[in-house]
């Protein structure tokens, strides 16, 4: 059985929903697959009273510890090595997310001629900036135009989430420090949105929206995606990419949901499977004109692995926090580090975004201990908190890359993969924070993560102000992925 189309996507994610939506719109016939399904109501954590277990099991962005039936294996190996957040379901790995939402700055198109870093992309931020504005209406972003560090842009969809009485604190210790900062711009509505409703401030978002006010691509560019014709086929494992007598592209083989062998045929393919998908594909895609991979006689797909370096600091607050109030990430945040400083020892920066702080099981997991002074502690410690995030994008070297995992495979036999690199600025990230948050000489726990659960990483500082309060403490945190369940 072969199915026929203008323009074959593999992959229902961000990328793949809204390039579908697009072409729908210009009357292309445009056939999606994806390995996942949809997420339903009844799956979301924060659907139910026992959210913070569900949330860790089961929604982990974690593939090895969800278990979802259509995920594939991931390990992560190498020095320091990231635990990569991936989601196979409708709408993707943004399944999973908090709502954040930055533009590219001009200087990210250019990162090698002005530092050395990567490679120049073919166009630059003018190209995409009218992309920027679609995106950020069908989304419905809630935020604030006129950040003075970017270019400018047209009023947003909606204004900015409250930041509640934390960011206040964190504006004031931001300028305390000399740090500029600007409110976080979220795909979270803040009034109703196109039949989303406004947020009722449920907090920590990464654990599934209860009520719409979310964006995602699963309630805003599938809906419409639809409407306009696309095909949507779940339950689809694709283990390879055809090609014709001219050795292009021209379709796909691929499980069924029944795990039966389906050919899809388009003049076009699009590949939108996230960082480890696609190169997974690729990889899988063996031929006797591409023995190694397809597109893979250089020998490079699947190298050069970006991540999102991330780090999280947490202070603890003598006063309550209203940590468990609000979205998770709605506060302030500041490019005031975005650029190359050649004092920090590496290319390019990152993005500082203040937070709440973290809910009752993840506190007492991390800080409670087990037996006696449990409640002590989580009493000392939980809504008297606040995190402090960064994120930055590791440099693309060859040692980082994606490889097949023959050793572990997937429901009807493909391979898994792995991932290896090594963050090289991750420490100097979990600096930063700590001037946002310390009093002189903590021992500072910090996180590093791509886009998922952290690794731990630790370093001691020496004296430095403290930001936004008096009597702030920090405390080591061992990644809780690693004792839940133990």
């Amino acid at each position: 059985m072969t199915q026929v189309a203008d323009v074959l996507v593999v992959g229902g994610g961000a990328a793949g929903a809204a390039l579908a939506w697009r072409l729908a719109q210009r009357g292309v016939d445009v056939l999606v697959l994806e390995q996942g399904d949809w997420v339903p109501d009844e799956a979301i954590p924060k659907r139910h009273a026992d959210w913070q277990v569900r949330a860790r099991r089961y929604w982990s962005p974690s593939a090895a510890r969800r278990g979802w039936p259509a995920d594939y294996p991931v390990r992560n190996l190498g020095g320091n090595p990231v635990d990569a957040f991936v989601y196979n379901a409708v709408g993707g790995s943004v399944t999973g997310w908090g709502g954040a939402m930055w533009r590219l700055q001009p200087s990210d198109f250019r990162a090698a001629t002005l530092d050395g870093f990567g490679r120049d992309w073919p166009i630059g931020y003018d190209d995409l900036a009218p992309y920027y504005a679609v995106n950020e209406q069908e989304m419905g972003i809630a935020g604030l135009a006129g950040d003075p560090t970017a270019p400018p842009i047209d009023p947003l969809p909606l204004p900015p989430v409250s930041m509640g009485a934390m960011g206040d604190r964190w504006m004031d210790g931001f300028e305390r420090l000399g740090w500029y900062w600007w409110p976080q711009s979220q795909a979270i509505a803040s009034r109703p949105y196109r039949g989303r409703p406004a947020c009722t401030n449920n907090g920590h978002c990464t654990y599934g929206c209860p009520t719409g006010a979310l964006a995602t691509p699963a309630n805003t560019y599938w809906p419409a995606a639809l409407r306009n014709g696309v095909r949507l086929q779940t339950g689809a494992r694709v283990r390879e990419v055809t090609l014709d007598n001219r050795g292009r592209a021209d379709g796909v083989i691929l499980h069924a949901e029944d795990g039966a062998l389906r050919r899809a045929t388009a003049p076009v393919v699009v590949l939108a499977g996230n960082g480890l998908g696609t190169p997974r594909l690729l990889l899988m895609s063996v031929s006797p004109s591409f023995p190694d991979g397809l597109a893979n006689s250089s020998g490079m797909v699947g190298r050069n692995l970006m991540v999102h370096v991330q780090t999280t600091v947490v202070g603890r607050f003598a006063e309550r926090t209203g940590a468990d109030h609000g979205p998770w990430g709605a506060t302030a945040t500041t490019r005031h580090f975005y650029e190359t400083d050649p004092g920090r020892g590496f290319k390019r920066g990152f993005i500082i975004t203040a937070m709440r702080g973290f809910d009752a099981l993840d506190t007492a997991l991390q800080v409670g201990g087990w037996g006696e002074g449990h409640h002590a502690a989580v009493e000392h410690h939980l809504n008297h908190e606040a995190v402090c995030w960064v994120s930055g994008d590791d440099e693309p070297e060859p040692h980082n890359r994606v490889e097949l995992d023959h050793a572990r495979t997937d429901a009807v036999g493909l391979p898994g993969v792995v991932t290896r690199g090594i963050g090289r600025y991750a420490q100097h990230l979990v600096g930063v924070e700590a001037c946002a948050l310390r009093r002189p000489g903590p021992e500072v726990g910090g996180r590093r993560r791509h886009a998922g659960w952290p690794d731990a990483v630790q370093r001691r500082f020496g004296d430095k102000q403290a930001l936004a309060v008096q009597r702030l403490e920090l405390h080591e945190r061992r990644s809780p992925v690693k004792e839940v369940g133990q």
